[in-house]
């Protein structure tokens, strides 16, 4: 793709990455065959491809519009577009870059900022957060249907972790939502890690990843959580630590970029180069371990939702599944597993109509072969999933912990 940037877009700290993820699109449109909202909306512009141009237009001095920022904020960024092309291109970063410089020129509705500013505030504070997670519940007869579906059905106590006693020790990011809608999921994961020999040392320092205000156009702050967590998790690193887990592929997603976003960073650029290199998703450190001394989980019909993070950002379509046969699940299969459920962050709140679009095409496909069950890798995927009220979801490393635990 040809392209004359402005000099305002030039001068641009990622300007010059922004030109060479232009150049290298070659206009296929095979990213459009995939794209969630495409598929929903049928308009060129909410595609990928669309909204390349889009963005190429501002950043060749074109001014930006409300309807430009529109196509822009419909997109998930789901990376499916970058699972299909065959072309490699960048579009998560080409879009991070003219969201930006949208939003610098596009002022937002009132209800827009307001929505966006306390989304900010309250999801990555996981205390304030759980706070108003608790209120929600003892409220919920009252609340609007639009926000009980937000709020899980059920919590489970997380029960008790086991004190680090291995030689072999990890961190684990504990996270913001995930710590109170679904507390329990980190605590079996450090229980199933003991069982195979592996310490869950606690990082209390730590908070959420940064992704939240990232993409939320809170770019800058959201770099600033980055630099927190890393000088968090620095000492146990320094000490030893073999890896930084996740159990939500959304924030592994987003710690995977830390060495990209702050490679110009003169104080953090080789930290964060080395804190993405040692960001594992939980399933890259399940399955690598001798599950079979575990035993076999009893026979459960288990359907499987990949989280786009887990299957587009992350590279890891199929890990899960493959752990969960190991351990003798039957799963069942998922027409269409490479679509987006809908969740995608906040997209949920910011875009609810095509979300719960997305959110029902997905269950129905969940639910075609039958199962008692829908496990998935992301909090924000379990939450969007359940919140319909239909089949029951939970994350994998719970299925797996309680069904261990069952047979003893």
């Amino acid at each position: 793709m040809q392209t004359n940037l402005s000099e305002a877009a030039q001068g641009l700290a990622r300007g010059a990455e922004a030109e060479r993820i232009l150049r290298s699109c070659v206009h296929c449109g095979f990213c459009t065959a995939t794209c969630p909202t495409y598929q929903l909306l049928g308009d060129e512009l909410d595609g990928p491809r669309g909204r390349i141009y889009l963005i190429k237009q501002v950043l060749e001095g074109a001014p930006a519009t409300t309807s430009t920022q529109l196509h822009l904020d419909r997109c998930l960024t789901c990376r499916n577009c970058e699972s299909t092309c065959p072309s490699g291109v960048q579009y998560h970063d080409l879009l991070d870059i003219g969201r930006a410089v949208v939003e610098a020129q596009v002022p937002r509705p009132l209800g827009q900022r307001l929505l966006r500013g306390a989304l900010r505030a309250v999801v990555p504070r996981p205390t304030l957060f759980q706070a108003l997670t608790r209120s929600g519940q003892v409220l919920r007869q009252l609340l609007p249907a639009s926000l009980k579906t937000k709020l899980p059905a059920s919590v489970t106590a997380p029960g008790l972790r086991p004190a680090p006693r291995h030689n072999r020790r990890v961190l684990l990011l504990e996270g913001c939502v995930q710590a109170a809608f679904s507390p329990n999921t980190n605590s079996a994961t450090a229980r199933v890690l003991d069982r195979l020999g592996i310490s869950v040392e606690p990082s209390p320092a730590a908070g959420c990843c940064g992704s939240v205000e990232y993409h939320l156009n809170a770019q800058e702050q959201g770099l600033q959580r980055a630099r927190n967590n890393i000088d968090a998790w620095w000492p146990a690193v320094e000490a030893g630590a073999e890896a930084i887990v996740q159990t939500a592929s959304g924030c592994g997603a987003f710690i995977h970029e830390y060495g990209h976003l702050l490679a110009h960073d003169p104080l953090y650029a080789g930290k964060a180069a080395r804190i993405s290199a040692l960001a594992r998703d939980l399933v890259e450190v399940v399955r690598d371990e001798p599950l079979e001394q575990l035993g076999l989980c009893r026979e459960q019909r288990l359907a499987f939702h990949c989280p786009c993070t887990l299957q587009h950002a992350l590279k890891l379509g199929g890990a899960v599944e493959a752990v969960l046969t190991r351990l003798g699940f039957s799963l069942t299969r998922v027409p269409d597993g490479h679509l987006c459920c809908g969740s995608a962050g906040t997209y949920s709140l910011t875009q609810p109509e095509l979300a719960r679009q997305l959110r029902d095409n997905r269950l129905d496909a969940l639910e075609s072969g039958k199962p008692q069950i829908i496990a998935t890798a992301n909090i924000g995927c379990q939450t969007h999933l359940d919140g319909a009220g239909r089949t029951p979801v939970r994350h994998w490393i719970e299925i797996v912990e309680q069904a261990l635990t069952a047979q003893g």
